[in-house]
């Protein structure tokens, strides 16, 4: 797992924590809702989660497809070339 994957990760977890606690504040002051409800509030809270997290870690990252060498040569030549041309 990559450092940016675990920041995605960790702050995600931390988002839908807060949104969990607005929820059942908002449904405990102010909003009459049976027992039940707090249950459900929990599991879409969860499975939001798990699904934002598995669709991220599925997107690929373009920096992974691309060969480091190769854009260390491009680089190289593109600064040689410029200095060329003044």
């Amino acid at each position: 797992m990559k450092k940016k994957d675990l920041v995605f990760t960790i702050g995600l977890s931390i988002l839908m924590g807060v949104i969990w606690v607005l929820g059942v504040l908002a449904m405990g002051l102010w909003i009459p809702v049976r027992p039940k409800a707090y249950l459900f509030w929990f599991i879409g809270i969860v499975v939001t989660t798990l699904v934002i997290s598995v669709w991220h870690s599925m997107k690929e990252d373009e920096s992974d497809l691309k060969d480091p060498k190769r854009q260390k040569y491009m680089r190289k030549t593109t600064k040689k070339k410029k200095k060329k041309k003044k």
